[in-house]
């Protein structure tokens, strides 16, 4: 079993002066049920090399028993900062694709033609994908094979309105994710703010924020076994 992660190279907030960039949690806990699962992963982003990571999730409050790991596990540690380049992955050669959320992925991954055709290589070829937290938002430009938003008519979720209002982003993100995927037709469902939530529509596996990870992970993990 092979998985591709795919991680955001974006570290700028906007125009706030401030740093973003992936989410810890929502890397290290997909990271760690994957590979206890005995999987080959493969960790990838737009510049290749080191993502940003943003420091709000290295804050004292935002750690887990993943992220502790993470912390402890050098080579982990090593893998994340050599990701390779985006465009030197393909489809064919993995089995799933994972995206973790963080605010950078509205920026870059959002609007990568490269990430959106990967997207729907593993689509046409019946793989399971899977997207975490503001993650769901990079589906924005996926179209399906027959050519309308990959979302259309399809259940999901992702970092909703009332979260984005509680981290006082609203204002600065280049777009809301849950706004989003309605606008694209997508059935757009929730549970509670900051509590664990995941959606499988098909192959189409989604969580709604850091807390809905490890089980966004292990729903995909499923349809991979």
């Amino acid at each position: 079993m092979k998985i591709l992660m795919v991680l955001t190279s974006h570290d700028k907030l906007g125009d706030t002066g401030k740093k973003t960039g992936f989410w810890l949690e929502e890397f290290a806990a997909p990271y760690y049920v994957f590979k206890d699962a005995g999987a080959e992963i493969v960790l990838a982003s737009p510049d290749g090399g080191q993502p940003p990571l943003d420091p709000k999730s290295d804050d004292p409050d935002a750690q887990s028993d993943a992220t502790r790991r993470f912390k402890a596990d050098q080579d982990a540690q090593h893998a994340l900062a050599n990701t390779v380049s985006l465009s030197s992955v393909k489809a064919a050669d993995f089995d799933t694709v994972f995206y973790p959320g963080g605010h950078g992925p509205l920026w870059d991954l959002a609007e990568s033609s490269t990430s959106i055709s990967l997207i729907e290589a593993f689509d046409r070829a019946a793989k399971p994908i899977g997207f975490v937290c503001h993650a769901p938002g990079v589906l924005r430009h996926v179209t399906a094979a027959n050519g309308a938003p990959i979302v259309k008519g399809r259940q999901v979720t992702g970092f909703t309105n009332t979260e984005e209002e509680g981290v006082q982003l609203t204002d600065i993100v280049p777009f809301l994710v849950e706004d989003e995927l309605k606008a694209k037709g997508g059935e757009f469902r929730k549970g509670e703010d900051w509590g664990e939530f995941v959606v499988q529509d098909g192959k189409l596996v989604t969580g709604q924020n850091p807390a809905s990870s490890e089980a966004a992970a292990k729903a995909l993990l499923k349809l991979v076994s």
